[in-house]
């Protein structure tokens, strides 16, 4: 009971308004699995989850301005760091390690040494803004590893998250895009699309924490969230969908 532990002796001192609910700040590559969690805490527990989703880096700026979350889970290890720094938060945990993919709907598009970067059977390439998206950082390294950034760079088109990069591949306004595995295991599990997974040493590991805001400390379903989160059942739902977890 990680997170249990750390606010038992905050509880026993004080007395707070019991909170409703429980609202939880979802980097966009965490969207899909963190519905599933959410279905089954509520299953398990008959308490109330709700989600917003959007790019790490927004949803960080929105915790600083003090939006109403009780927990973050973000796509990096930075922005949870920052809050605890600035007594925002209790202390980060790493839930899970994200792998980079590019993707496309078109069979037969992206190969598996991911060449189709340098060559010209694609107009445009959909990347995460590297500043709010670690996912995007990330995409930008692995193109730097490969030496083909400056002939991407022009047919690059970027979305503000995850959500929004991958929607300009699904649409067809970019042909192909770095995304988080997460997102597209599904369609990859059926053989929709073609798909490259980046080799692991073409950029920073993609480590993701999670932390338990400040304001949340005497909310008793937030904590059992956390707690939930780390969990034998919650570590096996977050690698289902390809995520490593420590």
């Amino acid at each position: 009971m990680f997170y249990m532990k750390k606010i038992l002796l905050i509880s026993a001192l004080c007395v707070f308004p019991v909170h409703a609910n429980v609202l939880v700040a979802v980097a966009n590559n965490f969207y899909l699995p963190s519905q599933k969690l959410v279905e089954a805490f509520e299953k398990k527990t008959g308490e109330k989850v709700e989600i917003s989703t959007g790019s790490t880096g927004q949803l960080y700026a929105q915790i600083k301005n003090g939006a109403p979350f009780d927990i973050f889970l973000a796509a990096d290890q930075a922005r949870p760091k920052a809050l605890h720094d600035e007594g925002l938060s209790f202390e980060p945990k790493t839930y899970a390690q994200g792998v980079l993919v590019l993707w496309s709907p078109q069979a037969d598009l992206v190969d598996s040494q991911g060449d189709v970067l340098a060559g010209e059977d694609y107009t445009y390439i959909a990347v995460a803004d590297p500043k709010l998206a670690p996912y995007g950082a990330a995409a930008m390294e692995a193109l730097d590893h490969m030496g083909v950034q400056e002939a991407v760079t022009s047919r690059q088109v970027v979305g503000k998250g995850l959500n929004a990069t991958y929607q300009y591949v699904d649409s067809g306004n970019a042909q192909l895009g770095f995304l988080a595995y997460s997102q597209v295991i599904a369609k990859v599990k059926q053989n929709q699309g073609s798909f490259w997974k980046v080799p692991e040493d073409y950029y920073r590991p993609i480590l993701q924490d999670a932390v338990l805001i400040k304001t949340a400390a005497d909310n008793s379903q937030a904590v059992a969230f956390m707690d939930y989160l780390y969990s034998d059942e919650g570590r096996k739902l977050i690698s289902d969908y390809g995520y490593s977890v420590q």
